[in-house]
């Protein structure tokens, strides 16, 4: 038995005894030490000592006996309640991510320089707020399995649940000595000691400590997203790139060496397979989920349409601009489009928990206000060419106005008159967020449509109408109660088309368009309509999730709601370059808010598909291509009421519209020179300057020579301006896509 005691002893021998986390800091603060000296001392790095009084890492022999030998020394000297002098360190406290500040130049290129590994940094007080960017890391002489490696020295706990201590994602990379590191959010890197992708997924899954919480009550945590770099790839045994057939399939085959390793270990695959945005799940047991997102940087899985160079950031720049989207908006989960339609069910998920019954067990229901777990088929005039409702039509057959609902943004445009080329310039206003805005207190249809003839419209009632609205005449119109004005209606588009021409019968519009032509003084008398009378305002926890993203980041790059016109016009000016990354992340917001939209009704790619047969998106409760119309509708309602308010007090008309832009000819190139503004108030109802959505910004100015200029060498008169009207740049005749 005094072996055994002999042997304990000896192990508890072994390990010196340390006080806990906080008391190694306060004691080193107490006697005026920087992280520097004491690691300096123990010769460690500075971040290692960090962690250390985080609580992130413990110290090993030898250095835990030197580390426990100080602290003991400076006990004695600083007894528990003694004074603590001011913090000396060159890293203060800070708040969670999404409401730090930015660096500023001087002190990120001191960060950088820095031999210490990543970490937060606050900016000085005269620095536009942003998310802090990570210094670059150096790499450890040795390592312990997951040992975190770039804590932040003074993280907060506070904003984020322990069981995703280490924020929403991971950027995976493979560092110049072979070592696969995760970049983490606020700048943590940790050691991955995975083998294996699906060794690394069981690492993510718990070690890893990743995910984010859940936005709305009966919703589910987001799972973590594991970002995989080209070398992190080869690594675990992917393709760097694909396949010019692998990139056709969207995937790699079902027989490649990692997948059946997946299915080794018993994780499945999604029906899309492994391609750049793979999910890899198990079954859930009860309320436990096991999945993670992929996303592979080297298969081009961020569009640079909407993430520009994102992909080809060092990875702990990467991680901070994800991990600012991720924050704002939600954890990525594939293009920004399947995000947007991804996030309107993670603010109202289909069902929820009942409340007790008389055993105390509760069960799933439909949660009220959702689009609910099963699809709904769209009326026929909804359903686009090809869904499985319109199988009997002949196969050429093209569907008239009366046929089908056509609800588009703008693509307008008309000759210049005289008067309008005599003016120097022509400038590019565009709407804010338009279709953020058009979604803004928008009522919809929850349910499936039911078919009325000869209806009373009701513009509370979201739905489809067929009503003939050619008589609505644009040059007399309702601006308030018993308030006309005679308008140029040659020179206005018409809100009821795509394309602005005036419709010549019936037709089919959806609500809001419906709506605005008894708003501009018109009787309508519908013929029939398919209504929706379950029905609510299902986009507006979305529309606020995005607009408060986008505001926030605009904020980070200097540009503030409620700024004075002038000044405005002025922090817009070159935005981008005061963060890139930021500026990627506004890119990326408003991608989501459009590609969000669209998906509402996603159209058939690939998969075999022939006309007449259902294809794998209709089987989704959100393929809504009703709301999807509301929306567009209300968007190009908005421009055109604005439109309308504008050419009544000043006289002035667009020369081209296209979507949220427009563009009128000015005697000046700002904004400023034809939007009228008394005493710095703009025309209720019109365009008003502001960063807020539906508000307008400068989107460019080119000379009225240019515009003519450009129409002449393509011989077409009616070019649509606003899509050039930015740069100048005009590279083929317009096509109108």
């Amino acid at each position: 038995m005094s072996e055994l005691f002999d042997a304990v002893d000896a192990l508890i021998a072994s390990r010196s005894p340390l006080p806990p986390p906080a008391e190694r800091k306060r004691l080193r603060q107490a006697h005026g030490l920087t992280l520097d000296e004491v690691a300096a001392a123990l010769k460690v790095r500075r971040a290692t000592v960090s962690g250390w009084e985080a609580g992130k890492t413990e110290p090993r022999p030898p250095e835990r006996d030197a580390y426990a030998r100080m602290l003991k020394q400076l006990a004695q000297l600083y007894p528990a309640n003694a004074p603590v002098p001011p913090e000396d360190t060159a890293i203060p406290e800070m708040p969670a991510v999404a409401a730090a500040a930015a660096p500023s130049a001087a002190e990120s290129a001191q960060a950088h320089a820095d031999s210490g590994v990543a970490r937060r940094i606050t900016a000085r007080s005269t620095a536009p707020a942003a998310v802090p960017r990570p210094a670059a890391a150096t790499r450890p002489t040795s390592r312990g399995p997951a040992a975190k490696k770039a804590a932040p020295a003074d993280t907060p706990a506070g904003g984020r649940e322990a069981r995703f201590e280490n924020g929403p994602l991971a950027v995976v990379d493979v560092d110049a000595e072979g070592q696969v590191l995760a970049y983490c959010v606020g700048g943590l890197v940790l050691d991955v000691p995975a083998k294996s992708l699906s060794a690394l997924v069981e690492w993510m899954l718990g070690e890893g400590r990743l995910g984010q919480p859940k936005l709305s009550g009966p919703g589910k945590d987001a799972d973590p997203l594991i970002v995989l770099t080209g070398a992190a790839c080869e690594r675990y045994g992917l393709p760097s790139t694909l396949t010019k057939e692998e990139r056709l399939a969207g995937r790699i085959p079902e027989g490649h060496k990692v997948v059946k390793q997946l299915t080794r270990a018993d994780w499945q695959l999604t029906k899309r397979g492994f391609g750049p945005w793979a999910r890899i799940y198990r079954p859930a047991q009860g309320s436990d989920r096991s999945c993670v997102q992929l996303c592979i940087l080297s298969w081009d899985a961020l569009d640079t349409r909407h993430w520009a160079d994102a992909a080809q950031l060092p990875s702990a720049d990467l991680a901070r601009l994800l991990g600012v989207y991720a924050s704002r908006v939600m954890t990525p989960r594939g293009s920004t489009a399947v995000t947007g339609l991804e996030l309107m069910t993670a603010l109202h998920p289909p069902t929820r928990a009942s409340e007790p019954d008389a055993d105390g067990r509760r069960y799933s229901e439909h949660n009220p206000g959702s689009l609910g777990k099963d699809p709904v088929d769209c009326a026929p005039c909804e359903a686009p060419d090809g869904h499985p409702l319109l199988a009997d039509l002949q196969r050429f057959h093209q569907r008239t106005p009366a046929e089908v609902l056509v609800e588009e943004a703008y693509d307008w445009a008309r000759p210049l008159t005289d008067a309008e080329c005599l003016r120097p310039h022509l400038v590019g206003i565009d709407v804010n967020m338009a279709f953020a805005a058009g979604a803004n207190g928008l009522t919809v249809g929850l349910g499936a449509p039911t078919h009325v003839k000869a209806p009373v419209f009701d513009p509370k009632v979201p739905g489809s109408w067929l009503v003939d609205l050619s008589h609505v005449d644009l040059s007399r119109v309702k601006l308030a109660k018993d308030k006309w004005a005679q308008l140029d209606g040659e020179l206005l588009p018409s809100p009821f088309t795509p394309k602005g021409e005036r419709p010549t019968g019936p037709a089919w519009y959806a609500t809001p368009t419906v709506a605005y032509a008894v708003e501009l003084g018109y009787d309508v008398r519908p013929i029939e309509a398919y209504v929706r009378h379950d029905n609510g305002r299902y986009l507006d926890a979305w529309y606020n999730r995005l607009r408060d993203a986008y505001l926030a980041t605009m904020a980070d790059l200097g540009v503030h709601a409620d700024m004075p016109p002038a000044d405005f016009l002025a922090a817009m000016d070159g935005y981008r370059r005061r963060d890139p990354q930021l500026a990627i992340v506004v890119s990326a917001i408003k991608a989501t808010v459009k590609g969000g939209i669209g998906k509402l009704r996603e159209r058939p790619r690939g998969e075999g598909w022939k006309p007449g047969q259902p294809w794998r998106a209709l089987a989704r409760p959100t393929w809504r291509p009703d709301i999807r119309a509301a929306v567009i509708s209300r968007t190009r309602i908005n421009m055109h009421r604005k439109i309308v308010k504008h050419a009544a007090f000043t006289g002035q008309y667009p020369v081209a519209v296209l979507s949220d832009c427009a563009v009128y000819a000015c005697d000046g190139p700002s904004p400023l020179d034809f939007l009228p503004y008394r005493d710095g108030k703009p025309l209720p109802g019109g365009f008003k300057l502001g960063i807020n959505p539906g508000l307008v910004k400068w989107e460019g100015t080119q000379t009225v020579l240019w515009g003519e200029g450009v129409r002449d060498q393509f011989n077409a008169p009616e070019l649509n301006l606003a899509r050039y009207i930015k740069d100048g740049t005009v590279m083929d005749q317009d096509t109108g896509e």
